[in-house]
């Protein structure tokens, strides 16, 4: 193995922990109020809808694919088949910054329609977060935040390892997750009924 390689391979194991130790933080510090409101808007809506940008949409893909295992009424927006938005129904957004422009703007049509507004987010005082009816603060480095190099260093940050943003998009990632298990729990539906959901198309 090479000099470049052992290093390549060291930081895939430093990177690893880092995320790690990220979420298990970020776990101890997401508010369950939040977390109890998310789930009662998810469950009484008429329709959910997903949106994210870049990563952050496929975050959102993969947490409307659970939702739809879970035999819930879910859209992604920007899709063909998805219909219109209204009063009654959800969306759910994955931003970090909360300041992607054409993120904040379809937040807003959403709004306009008369829909509940979720954000899963980084940047609590963001234009996003000031319009949503609940705000998950899922903290982590958005791909906007610039770190000085030798401050991180004297602190022991190696956020190098887990470049832009990694940190929130992986960690929003473990989070709807969990809040698919709490789904789970209240509607008694284990991962046999999951399953019968499950493709058949591949």
């Amino acid at each position: 193995m090479s000099k470049d390689e052992s290093k390549a391979t060291r930081n895939v194991r430093l990177a690893m922990k880092l995320i790690g130790k990220h979420i298990t933080k970020t776990a101890d510090s997401i508010q369950d109020a939040s977390v109890c409101e998310m789930i009662d808007q998810i469950l009484r809506a008429n329709k959910i809808f997903v949106m994210g940008a870049g990563r952050s949409g496929l975050v959102s893909r993969a947490f409307a694919m659970r939702l739809m295992h879970l035999d819930l009424p879910v859209f992604v927006v920007g899709e063909t088949v998805t219909p219109a938005i209204e009063q009654g129904d959800v969306l759910v957004i994955i931003s970090g910054s909360g300041e992607t422009k054409s993120i904040v703007e379809l937040a807003r049509v959403g709004k306009q329609c008369g829909a509940k507004l979720i954000s899963i987010i980084s940047n609590t005082s963001s234009s996003l977060a000031k319009i949503s009816d609940v705000a998950i603060e899922v903290k982590g480095r958005t791909k906007i935040d610039k770190i000085d190099y030798l401050e991180r260093q004297v602190r022991g940050e190696y956020y190098s390892l887990a470049p832009l943003g990694t940190l929130f998009e992986t960690t929003s990632m473990v989070f709807l997750d969990g809040v698919i298990s709490g789904l789970m729990s209240i509607t008694k539906k284990d991962e046999t009924h999951l399953r019968l959901r499950h493709t058949s198309l591949e």
